[in-house]
Protein backbone atom coordinates (compact mmCIF):
# COMPACT_ATOMS: atom_id res chain seq x y z
CA UNK A 1 0.00 0.00 0.00
CA UNK A 2 2.95 2.51 1.17
CA UNK A 3 4.68 1.82 -2.13
CA UNK A 4 1.76 2.32 -4.34
CA UNK A 5 1.14 5.33 -2.19
CA UNK A 6 4.55 6.75 -3.26
CA UNK A 7 4.06 5.36 -6.84
CA UNK A 8 0.97 7.95 -6.91
CA UNK A 9 2.94 10.47 -5.43
CA UNK A 10 5.66 10.34 -7.74
CA UNK A 11 3.71 10.29 -10.69
CA UNK A 12 1.47 13.04 -9.51
CA UNK A 13 4.65 14.97 -8.85
CA UNK A 14 5.96 14.09 -13.09
CA UNK A 15 2.45 15.53 -14.33
CA UNK A 16 2.74 18.48 -12.27
CA UNK A 17 6.06 18.96 -13.52
CA UNK A 18 5.02 19.16 -16.97
CA UNK A 19 2.11 21.12 -16.79
CA UNK A 20 4.65 23.70 -15.43
CA UNK A 21 6.91 23.27 -18.05
CA UNK A 22 3.57 23.13 -20.87
CA UNK A 23 2.20 26.68 -18.84
CA UNK A 24 6.00 28.47 -18.97
CA UNK A 25 6.07 27.26 -23.10
CA UNK A 26 2.35 28.52 -23.18
CA UNK A 27 3.72 32.03 -21.97
CA UNK A 28 6.82 32.24 -23.90
CA UNK A 29 5.01 34.20 -27.13
CA UNK A 30 3.68 36.80 -24.32
CA UNK A 31 6.64 37.61 -23.27
CA UNK A 32 8.20 38.22 -26.35
CA UNK A 33 5.79 40.34 -27.04
CA UNK A 34 5.71 41.78 -23.92
CA UNK A 35 9.84 42.80 -24.77
CA UNK A 36 8.35 43.88 -28.35
CA UNK A 37 5.97 46.51 -26.96
CA UNK A 38 8.74 47.75 -24.28
CA UNK A 39 11.50 48.14 -27.13
CA UNK A 40 8.57 50.18 -29.14
CA UNK A 41 7.67 52.25 -26.08
CA UNK A 42 11.47 53.52 -26.12
CA UNK A 43 11.92 53.48 -30.03
CA UNK A 44 8.74 56.16 -29.56
CA UNK A 45 10.08 58.20 -27.20
CA UNK A 46 13.30 58.70 -28.01
CA UNK A 47 12.09 59.68 -32.09
CA UNK A 48 10.94 62.88 -30.15
CA UNK A 49 13.87 63.74 -27.95
CA UNK A 50 12.81 67.80 -27.75
CA UNK A 51 9.54 66.09 -25.99
CA UNK A 52 11.07 62.75 -24.21
CA UNK A 53 13.29 62.73 -21.63
CA UNK A 54 15.91 64.91 -21.19
CA UNK A 55 19.80 63.65 -21.89
CA UNK A 56 21.19 64.64 -18.62
CA UNK A 57 18.91 61.45 -17.14
CA UNK A 58 19.81 59.15 -20.17
CA UNK A 59 23.41 59.32 -19.24
CA UNK A 60 23.13 59.04 -15.14
CA UNK A 61 20.22 56.15 -15.56
CA UNK A 62 21.20 52.81 -13.27
CA UNK A 63 17.94 51.02 -14.59
CA UNK A 64 15.26 51.55 -16.60
CA UNK A 65 11.64 49.63 -16.28
CA UNK A 66 9.42 49.79 -18.69
CA UNK A 67 4.92 48.91 -18.41
CA UNK A 68 3.85 48.74 -22.23
CA UNK A 69 0.53 48.63 -22.46
CA UNK A 70 -1.40 45.37 -24.18
CA UNK A 71 -4.54 45.85 -26.12
CA UNK A 72 -5.87 42.75 -24.44
CA UNK A 73 -5.43 41.36 -21.47
CA UNK A 74 -2.52 43.45 -20.34
CA UNK A 75 -3.91 44.89 -17.35
CA UNK A 76 -7.43 44.67 -15.41
CA UNK A 77 -9.96 47.70 -16.84
CA UNK A 78 -10.09 50.21 -14.97
CA UNK A 79 -7.76 48.70 -12.16
CA UNK A 80 -4.03 50.12 -10.81
CA UNK A 81 -1.96 47.14 -12.52
CA UNK A 82 0.61 46.36 -14.97
CA UNK A 83 3.19 44.02 -16.49
CA UNK A 84 6.84 45.59 -17.36
CA UNK A 85 10.35 44.63 -17.95
CA UNK A 86 13.26 45.96 -16.10
CA UNK A 87 16.98 45.80 -17.17
CA UNK A 88 20.44 47.61 -15.18
CA UNK A 89 23.55 49.29 -16.53
CA UNK A 90 26.79 47.13 -15.34
CA UNK A 91 30.43 47.38 -15.94
CA UNK A 92 29.70 45.62 -19.42
CA UNK A 93 26.50 47.46 -20.69
CA UNK A 94 23.29 46.56 -19.72
CA UNK A 95 21.75 43.58 -18.19
CA UNK A 96 19.51 40.54 -19.43
CA UNK A 97 15.54 41.67 -18.47
CA UNK A 98 13.85 40.67 -15.42
CA UNK A 99 9.98 41.14 -15.85
CA UNK A 100 8.53 43.17 -12.83
CA UNK A 101 4.48 44.17 -11.91
CA UNK A 102 3.39 47.38 -10.88
CA UNK A 103 0.51 47.92 -9.09
CA UNK A 104 -1.08 50.20 -6.09
CA UNK A 105 -1.00 53.90 -5.67
CA UNK A 106 -3.62 56.38 -6.44
CA UNK A 107 -2.80 56.75 -10.35
CA UNK A 108 -4.95 54.57 -13.18
CA UNK A 109 -3.33 52.62 -16.24
CA UNK A 110 -6.17 54.16 -17.97
CA UNK A 111 -6.48 57.96 -18.70
CA UNK A 112 -9.98 59.04 -20.83
CA UNK A 113 -10.36 55.36 -22.05
CA UNK A 114 -6.83 55.06 -23.80
CA UNK A 115 -4.27 53.04 -22.20
CA UNK A 116 -0.88 54.31 -20.98
CA UNK A 117 2.69 53.32 -21.64
CA UNK A 118 5.34 54.13 -18.30
CA UNK A 119 8.64 54.55 -17.91
CA UNK A 120 10.59 54.51 -14.44
CA UNK A 121 14.40 55.31 -14.60
CA UNK A 122 16.46 54.56 -11.16
CA UNK A 123 18.51 57.42 -10.89
CA UNK A 124 21.26 56.28 -8.13
CA UNK A 125 22.58 53.31 -6.73
CA UNK A 126 19.82 53.82 -4.02
CA UNK A 127 16.81 53.07 -6.52
CA UNK A 128 19.03 50.04 -7.40
CA UNK A 129 19.78 48.30 -4.94
CA UNK A 130 15.52 48.97 -3.94
CA UNK A 131 14.57 47.49 -7.49
CA UNK A 132 16.59 44.49 -6.56
CA UNK A 133 13.95 43.82 -3.40
CA UNK A 134 11.41 41.63 -3.50
CA UNK A 135 8.72 44.33 -3.41
CA UNK A 136 8.92 48.07 -2.66
CA UNK A 137 6.63 51.13 -2.79
CA UNK A 138 7.44 54.02 -4.63
CA UNK A 139 7.43 57.53 -2.55
CA UNK A 140 7.97 55.26 0.72
CA UNK A 141 10.91 52.52 0.26
CA UNK A 142 12.43 54.49 -3.03
CA UNK A 143 11.90 58.53 -3.40
CA UNK A 144 9.86 58.73 -6.31
CA UNK A 145 8.66 62.43 -8.59
CA UNK A 146 7.90 63.01 -11.97
CA UNK A 147 10.64 63.24 -14.34
CA UNK A 148 10.84 66.66 -16.45
CA UNK A 149 10.33 66.43 -19.65
CA UNK A 150 12.46 67.87 -23.13
CA UNK A 151 16.04 67.53 -24.03
CA UNK A 152 17.06 70.40 -22.43
CA UNK A 153 14.67 70.23 -19.88
CA UNK A 154 15.57 71.60 -16.23
CA UNK A 155 14.31 70.27 -13.31
CA UNK A 156 14.67 71.40 -9.63
CA UNK A 157 18.62 71.65 -8.94
CA UNK A 158 17.95 68.82 -6.16
CA UNK A 159 15.85 66.11 -8.48
CA UNK A 160 19.39 64.29 -9.06
CA UNK A 161 20.57 64.25 -6.00
CA UNK A 162 16.78 63.42 -3.95
CA UNK A 163 14.96 61.20 -6.09
CA UNK A 164 15.53 57.60 -6.48
CA UNK A 165 13.16 57.16 -9.42
CA UNK A 166 11.57 59.66 -12.00
CA UNK A 167 8.35 58.68 -13.36
CA UNK A 168 7.09 58.78 -17.00
CA UNK A 169 3.62 58.44 -18.62
CA UNK A 170 2.64 58.24 -22.34
CA UNK A 171 -0.87 58.54 -23.45
CA UNK A 172 -2.20 59.85 -27.05
CA UNK A 173 1.02 60.61 -27.99
CA UNK A 174 1.84 62.74 -25.01
CA UNK A 175 4.45 62.08 -22.66
CA UNK A 176 5.01 63.56 -19.93
CA UNK A 177 6.07 62.97 -16.05
CA UNK A 178 4.00 61.34 -14.07
CA UNK A 179 3.32 61.29 -10.29
CA UNK A 180 3.56 57.44 -9.11
CA UNK A 181 3.69 57.83 -5.31
CA UNK A 182 2.14 54.87 -3.56
CA UNK A 183 2.51 52.59 -6.45
CA UNK A 184 3.77 49.10 -5.81
CA UNK A 185 7.01 48.00 -8.15
CA UNK A 186 7.95 43.90 -7.57
CA UNK A 187 9.43 41.14 -9.86
CA UNK A 188 7.55 38.73 -11.35
CA UNK A 189 9.46 35.34 -10.40
CA UNK A 190 6.81 33.52 -12.42
CA UNK A 191 6.97 35.48 -15.99
CA UNK A 192 11.10 35.49 -15.15
CA UNK A 193 10.98 31.54 -14.81
CA UNK A 194 8.91 31.05 -17.72
CA UNK A 195 11.16 33.32 -19.71
CA UNK A 196 14.66 31.51 -19.06
CA UNK A 197 13.44 28.24 -18.30
CA UNK A 198 14.48 28.16 -15.13
CA UNK A 199 14.70 30.00 -11.84
CA UNK A 200 17.15 32.48 -11.81
CA UNK A 201 18.02 34.98 -9.39
CA UNK A 202 16.60 38.10 -9.66
CA UNK A 203 19.37 40.54 -8.27
CA UNK A 204 21.90 38.42 -10.45
CA UNK A 205 20.35 39.13 -13.66
CA UNK A 206 19.67 42.76 -13.19
CA UNK A 207 23.80 42.43 -11.80
CA UNK A 208 24.54 40.97 -15.50
CA UNK A 209 25.24 37.78 -14.35
CA UNK A 210 22.89 36.08 -16.78
CA UNK A 211 23.11 36.17 -20.57
CA UNK A 212 20.80 38.12 -22.80
CA UNK A 213 18.91 35.56 -24.67
CA UNK A 214 18.04 36.04 -28.33
CA UNK A 215 14.51 36.97 -28.18
CA UNK A 216 15.68 39.96 -25.26
CA UNK A 217 18.53 41.51 -27.60
CA UNK A 218 16.62 43.85 -29.09
CA UNK A 219 15.08 45.47 -26.05
CA UNK A 220 18.17 45.30 -24.08
CA UNK A 221 19.52 46.85 -27.68
CA UNK A 222 17.52 49.27 -27.90
CA UNK A 223 18.02 50.60 -24.54
CA UNK A 224 21.84 50.50 -24.95
CA UNK A 225 21.58 52.72 -28.13
CA UNK A 226 19.87 55.56 -27.12
CA UNK A 227 21.46 55.63 -23.55
CA UNK A 228 24.82 55.05 -24.33
CA UNK A 229 24.42 57.20 -26.97
CA UNK A 230 23.57 60.04 -24.87
CA UNK A 231 25.99 59.23 -21.92
CA UNK A 232 28.59 59.62 -24.60
CA UNK A 233 27.40 62.89 -26.31
CA UNK A 234 27.95 64.83 -23.24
Amino acid sequence: MNKQFAGSVAALALIAGAVQVSMAQGDKPKLDERLGSAKAVIQEIMATPDKGIPQSILSSASCVVVVPSFKKGAFVVGGQYGQGVATCRTPHGWSSPVFVRLEGGSFGFQIGGQSTDLVLIAMNKNGLQDMLKAKFKLGADAAASAGPVGRNAQAGTDWKLNAEFLTYSRSKGLFAGLDLDGTVLSQNGDDTRAFYGSDVPFEGVLEGNQPTPPAARPFVGTVAKYFIVSRDAQ
